[in-house]
């Protein structure tokens, strides 16, 4: 684990100019190009953004500079208030925006226009200007004026659908993975079109909709019914086929693929496995019946590999088992804690979590790095998150805007 320092070698996107008008859907995106060398400053309201009022908070304690999702989202952005529903305050954002590269906003869609920030106004003083839009249902379409929390993103992207049990309602899964998703995929849509500005001068608009971002997460759902008509279910809990599922060790459980479709090698791996390590019962999973698929899914095959293979597990670790799983190249995996996360020695050697300050406590928090490595120009965070309206005076007086100026817009709730 390390602390992060400053340190002489560029970072990837140094000199890169970016607003971000602060929102759940904004804040990962926003996150991202700011630890990696980014100028992003993050516009909130004057009573502050929705996510500093979001749980998990520091010792338990609410406020607008305990949230701990905010510390973690909005790490290397300098952070400015701006009251956009006001006419001043919109007349300033224009002014900051004149020497961006980049706005990432997640208004709903025409609420930009109405308030003549939109792409094709501010691009007539600023050509080269990208303006990512996240939203819900994308900018178009008979949703596209439709709010959704993460939970309707997942329902309404189908990906809600194959999560959890099959005799259950649905489960969402925990972390707002549709609203993650829309943020990663408007940083990789900025992106290409920030090489395009920069090729040739000229920005453009990118329309991000969460929705299909989340059709995106299905893997192979899709396709299943357009070329079978076969709709993909929920197997949560079951054990699809004798040798595949998840399995109870001594200290936790396995993820273990031996047998199913595309798997009747690890079947033999696996068998002989059993046999060297003479578990008793192992002879039963031998014959010509278990290399066949249709026997594997009975509920016989389940029963008799379950009655070999669980005692024996049940007395081996998970990494007694994934050890030597993965020496006979059988896929096995443990199914790790989040106390196996902080204490794997592949993450330690990555130096994957970092310590970051923060000014309302005395020792740095742990938070995850990134999970890429650049040598070149190496990602770190530089500062933590910025207090509500820390860098007014910084980045508005860099915009012409004079002390005098700032405590009169403070005073009329601009900023």
């Amino acid at each position: 684990m390390t602390t992060p320092k400053p340190r002489t070698a560029p970072r990837a996107l140094d000199g890169l100019r970016v607003l971000e008008i602060a929102s759940p859907l904004t804040a990962y995106c926003g996150k991202m190009f700011a630890d990696l060398g980014a100028d992003v400053v993050l516009i909130e309201p004057p009573g502050g953004c929705r996510l500093r009022r979001e749980r998990p908070f520091l010792d338990d304690h609410p406020g607008l500079e305990t949230s701990l999702a905010f510390a973690y989202h909005n790490t290397g952005k300098r952070g400015i208030t701006l009251n956009l529903a006001s006419d001043e305050g919109c007349a300033l954002f224009r002014k900051v925006a004149g020497a961006a590269d980049l706005v990432v906003e997640a208004e709903r869609p025409g609420v930009m226009a109405q308030r003549s920030l939109d792409h094709e106004t501010l691009a007539r003083t600023n050509p080269r200007l990208v303006m990512t839009s996240i939203s819900a249902f994308g900018q178009t379409g008979p949703y596209s004026q439709f709010e959704a929390e993460d939970l309707v993103g997942v329902a309404m992207g189908g990906l809600l659908y194959l999560s959890g049990y099959p005799d259950a309602a649905p489960i969402r899964a925990y972390g707002g993975q549709a609203l993650l998703g829309a943020s990663m995929y408007g940083a990789v849509g900025a992106m290409l079109a920030l090489t395009e500005a920069e090729l040739t001068g000229e920005g453009q608009q990118v329309d991000v909709s969460m929705q299909e971002c989340m059709v995106m997460a299905m893997e192979n759902a899709v396709q299943f019914f357009d070329l079978e008509g076969t709709v993909r279910k929920r197997y949560a809990g079951i054990q699809r086929f004798a040798g595949t599922g998840v399995f109870e060790c001594r200290d936790g459980y396995i993820y273990m693929m031996a047998g199913g479709i595309g798997a009747n090698k690890f079947w033999s791996y696996s068998l002989q496995w059993l046999l060297d390590e003479k578990v008793p019962g192992a002879e039963r999973l031998t014959g010509e019946r278990w290399n066949d698929i249709d026997y594997l899914l009975t509920d016989e095959a389940k029963r008799i590999f379950a009655e070999v293979f669980a005692p024996w597990a049940k007395t081996r670790t998970k990494a007694e088992l994934y050890h030597e799983g993965q020496r006979r190249h059988i896929p096995l995996a443990p199914i790790n804690t989040p106390a196996d996360i902080l204490g794997s020695e592949q993450l330690a050697h990555r130096e994957y979590f970092v310590r970051v300050p923060h000014r309302e406590r005395g020792e740095p928090l742990l938070m995850p790095g990134a999970p890429y490595k650049l040598r070149g120009t190496p990602w770190r965070i530089t500062r933590s998150a910025p207090r509500l309206g820390e860098h007014n005076a910084e980045v508005l007086g860099a915009a012409g805007v004079g002390r005098g100026e700032l405590e009169q817009l403070t005073g009329a709730g601009v900023i």
